[in-house]
């Protein structure tokens, strides 16, 4: 039999840890299983160096190490992966999946599990400069800025464990955030406060990014003051949220406003069969743990399913 003509029991979307969690659910579960993922497995948690709140782990694990421990054990269940993007997803009870490779796979039950991805800021010089001096994964580029000087822009646990990881190269560290306090785990503001390479600005945001090859510097704001100001600098960090990778599900899978998935407490969306989980999913915490729980949750509700439809 063609191999894309076979009918799987659930094609899940995405190999981060919500994706490969449903998977090893599924494969225990006796499913027949194919993850297609359009990068390396890991997902977005592989842009951080480590992570010190995953169970089971009482020192920091780097996430290069729990990735490769979940992948495993998918693979040790069985799981099959095929590194392809999906471009589009149709059907009724029998859903169609076409991907960039022109391959066109068929299931019963699909689990979208495609993540996120750090939102931009939307300002003059961001697009201009990308690569060139403007990040949003300091665990990737910043062994490029050793002994300079860099911004930081946002509040939250992703911009605090950025702008440490950064001390270990950069000479200073400007942290800018709107509001007049951090919105980040208590553990993590006492780090930042009481590291002296790191100067936290308040109520303020970046209005510009500009140099000529690269970045030189940003105009910042202070949104009590109005008063505006130039920061040099040779690189600035965004993380101000995160934007789900959803697009190709658009005008067939219900979203709220930014994008973000809409199911019901089964994680079943409005298309039967069809179920999401983790950060494309529109929920609380953009956590691994989470997302591990609702990949196994997802993968339950699919074999229930599947199990009402007479389909395994």
């Amino acid at each position: 039999m063609d191999k894309k003509k076979k009918i799987h029991h659930l094609i899940i979307v995405g190999a981060g840890p919500a994706g490969l969690s449903a998977s090893i659910y599924a494969r225990r579960a006796g499913i027949d299983v194919l993850v297609l993922e359009k990068y390396t497995p890991g997902g977005q948690i592989l842009t951080s160096e480590k992570i010190e709140n995953y169970p089971g782990f009482p020192h920091p694990v780097s996430t290069q190490q729990l990735i490769s421990r979940i992948l495993q054990q998918a693979q040790n269940f069985g799981m099959e992966l095929k590194n392809e993007e999906v471009q589009k997803i149709q059907g009724g009870e029998e859903k169609t999946i076409y991907t960039d490779s022109g391959s066109i796979y068929k299931s019963f039950s699909v689990i979208i599990a495609t993540g996120a991805q750090p939102a931009s800021l939307g300002v003059p010089g961001e697009e201009e400069f990308k690569g060139r001096g403007v990040s949003y994964c300091a665990t990737c580029d910043a062994p490029f800025f050793k002994d300079e000087v860099v911004a930081v822009v946002g509040g939250g646990n992703t911009a605090a464990e950025e702008a440490i990881y950064l001390t270990r190269f950069a000479s200073k560290i400007y942290l800018l955030h709107r509001r007049d306090r951090l919105r980040a785990d208590r553990i993590l503001q006492e780090r930042i406060l009481k590291n002296k390479k790191i100067d936290t600005l308040w109520s303020c945001v970046l209005d510009k990014i500009y140099g000529k090859e690269r970045v030189e510097g940003v105009l910042i704001r202070n949104l009590k003051t109005g008063k505006t100001k130039n920061l040099p600098c040779s690189g600035v960090f965004i993380y101000v949220g995160t934007k789900p990778n959803s697009e190709f599900i658009k005008g067939w899978i219900e979203t709220d406003e930014k994008g973000f998935i809409l199911t019901n407490e089964k994680l079943q969306t409005n298309i039967p069969g069809v179920f999401a989980c983790g950060d494309v999913r529109a929920n609380l915490m953009k956590q691994v743990i989470v997302a591990c729980s609702e990949g196994a949750q997802a993968s339950f509700m699919a074999g229930k399913y599947l199990e009402e439809k007479g389909l395994i």
